[in-house]
């Protein structure tokens, strides 16, 4: 059993793929990455939701509803930026949600070995709202820079490792029993 539910979303579908940077579109690293988050969350016996099937994704007027069903809710982002330079992870939601967007961070970060950019709230990126976090009450976590090429090939590298590791702290968040 656990005590609260989960959702886990990927960021951008359809025509929309976000972010593009060495290589990749933000859209195609998120879907795989809530794939292996999911696949790891399986592994453990943790029940979750997500935004669509394995290599599924549905629109952000569809996920934010499903998101507000939920205790916790992650979307799965990548920062971009013009400057190649800029780092890191961060998350983005509503003051309650500020603990877990911290011990987020921090996972990511010190798994990819990438800086942590922290816990911020909804208005602190380039939106002054973000559907997923206004309506759907989530929290948005941009797991790196896919500007730049240190980053996106540390997560290439340890994407499977970090998929683990929020797996194991979602899994404590959740209250699952194993």
């Amino acid at each position: 059993m656990q005590s609260k539910s989960l959702f886990i979303s990927a960021g951008h579908s359809g025509a929309d793929p976000g972010a593009v940077g060495n290589g990749h579109t933000e859209a195609s690293i998120v879907l795989e990455f809530r794939d292996l988050l999911a696949e790891a969350l399986r592994a453990r016996g943790v029940e979750f939701s997500r935004d669509g099937e394995q290599g599924q994704n549905l629109p952000l007027s569809q996920a934010w509803k499903l998101a507000a069903k939920h205790h916790i809710a992650l979307e799965f982002h990548c920062n971009a930026f013009h400057k190649s330079t800029a780092t890191g992870v961060e998350t983005l939601s509503w003051p309650g949600d500020m603990e877990l967007g911290l011990r987020l961070c921090k996972a990511i970060s010190t798994t990819l070995g990438i800086n942590n950019r922290g816990a911020k709230g909804e208005a602190s990126g380039q939106h002054s709202r973000l559907a997923f976090v206004s309506r759907g009450g989530g929290i948005i976590v941009e797991l790196f820079f896919i500007s730049n090429p240190a980053d996106v090939a540390a997560y290439q590298r340890w994407k499977l490792q970090l998929a683990e590791v929020l797996a194991d702290l979602l899994a404590e968040e959740v209250g699952h029993d194993r």
